[in-house]
């Protein structure tokens, strides 16, 4: 008889009953009897009781993740007559513009909703720059913004909620289980969009994937936003990015980098940027958190916080300078981590590097990407000599086919933004939010004229999505 093994087994029995035992009638919640069973099982294998779920059919297509592609699936899906729900981790919509405090749009020279997104934007004077190619803009603003196109477009939209499960009838996705407040909840539709940008849908749903430079890292780095204060943006001119990609827009960046490191720091992204959003309120990114993968929950939380230790340094080292720099301080960090690199999800077709070079046409083309391949260092030793690099491919305007947002393996999912099917240098061009809206778009208008005509994507041509946009006043 082993008395100590016997105490820790009495211990963490105990545990377990006292974590589980609180409220034993609300639904959802094990029993003593299910905890007792699950704690039976073999040890580091925890055995959860199946149980029933509240289920919702009011949809005909579900969108997961409100970033800048499943903005524009949405808003698509439902002007094109769809009845749409949209659900979203983060406490606002927009992803990466809102929550990452992106802060600038890349690559939104393209007609259609990109088009109406800056219109929106200049009405209540929240972009600065005049380039199509690189905008600044209020991520504030733009939470309330996006809020207000989704009310106008009758968009049914959940926040604070994650997409936990997916099950499958035979190769058709069908039901999606979410996790919230209110518990789990299992929801069905005919078509679904993975627009979560790290693929998590399609992976869930047992899509094939790719992931980083190979079948795992290296893979792009992860950058930390926030937005500053300072006393006189104008005393700052020297160091504050034009907004223009063609101007001189390196010099600033070097400048920047100048005074960090005049500061006693060498900032882990080689280039950091700041631009100014409005007055004394200026953003900026600095930092580079290496090899963390997208789905790592516990390196991601580690990148986060040294990316913050690290930009909280760089700031009060900045500020101890004095003179233009006095007065200097952080006002928000972003929300969330911004990611380059996630899953890809394997598509009818892969977007390749050798589109990029010919500058490839297609038929169902749904946008035509222009932005150049931007792979940031893949490690800190690295970035010491280069802080980005286009590894030698010079791209020539090219085609992103509807087949590479329409899933391989699993009928009536689609994908949109930087998880659609594409290798890893053409992902490095096309992962910008401007192409992302664009085929958030293509998949919003796809998914809504299959859904609503009991038709599966892979069925609905693109020459009929693009008569729908036409009909709509947006083109792709």
């Amino acid at each position: 008889m082993n008395i100590a093994t016997d105490i820790q087994d009495l211990k963490r029995r105990s545990f377990l009953l006292a974590a589980f035992s609180g409220a034993l009638v609300t639904p959802g919640v094990m029993s003593a009897a299910e905890v007792e069973k699950a704690i039976a099982t073999s040890e580091g294998k925890f055995n959860e009781p199946a149980r029933d779920l509240p289920l919702v059919e009011d949809a005909d297509v579900i969108v997961c993740g409100a970033g800048p592609a499943g903005i524009a699936a949405a808003i698509t899906a439902a002007r094109a007559g769809a009845k749409v729900r949209v659900f979203e981790w983060r406490g606002c919509l927009g992803g990466v513009w809102t929550a990452g405090l992106l802060g600038y749009l890349l690559d939104f020279n393209k007609p259609g909703f990109n088009q109406e997104l800056l219109k929106r934007l200049d009405e209540r004077d929240m972009r600065r720059g005049t380039s199509l190619s690189s905008v600044c803009y209020e991520p504030e603003g733009m939470k309330l913004l996006l809020e207000e196109l989704f009310v106008e477009a009758g968009v049914k939209f959940q926040l604070h909620t994650r997409v936990s499960a997916a099950y499958r009838e035979g190769r058709r996705l069908t039901t999606v289980v979410t996790e919230s407040k209110s518990g789990r909840q299992a929801w069905r539709a005919p078509v679904f969009i993975d627009t979560t940008g790290d693929g998590d849908l399609g992976a869930l749903a047992g899509c094939s994937f790719e992931y980083g430079e190979a079948e795992a890292c290296p893979c792009q780095p992860m950058s930390l936003n926030a937005l500053l204060v300072c006393k006189d943006a104008a005393a700052l001119v020297a160091y504050i990015h034009g907004s223009d990609p063609t101007k001189a827009d390196g010099v600033s960046k070097d400048k920047f980098r100048a005074e960090i490191e005049r500061a006693g720091l060498f900032p882990s992204y080689a280039k950091p940027t700041l631009w100014q959003v409005r007055d004394n309120l200026l953003l900026v990114m600095m930092n580079h958190q290496y090899g963390v993968p997208c789905f790592d929950a516990e390196k991601i939380t580690e990148a986060t916080v040294h990316a913050r230790a690290e930009m909280n340094k760089i700031v009060n080292s900045l500020r101890k300078l004095g003179g233009p720099w006095d007065g200097l301080q952080i006002a928000a960090t972003a929300e969330q981590i911004g990611v380059r690199d996630g899953r890809r999800i394997a598509g009818r077709y892969v977007v390749s590097k050798a589109d990029l070079i010919a500058g490839a046409r297609y038929d169902d083309a749904v946008v035509r990407p222009t932005f150049p391949v931007d792979i940031h260092a893949l490690s800190a030793e690295i970035n010491k000599t280069a802080a980005y690099t286009n590894a030698g491919v010079k791209v020539k305007p090219y085609d992103v086919p509807l087949r590479a947002l329409i899933a391989k393996d699993v009928d009536g999912l689609m994908m949109a933004g930087r998880n659609i099917s594409g290798d890893f240098i053409a992902h490095a061009s096309y992962r910008v939010t401007g192409n992302s809206v664009a085929m958030g778009e293509a998949a919003g208008v796809t998914a809504a004229l299959a859904a609503t005509s009991k038709r599966l994507p892979h069925d609905v041509p693109w020459s009929e999505g693009e008569a729908k946009l036409k009909a709509l006043g947006q083109r792709v």
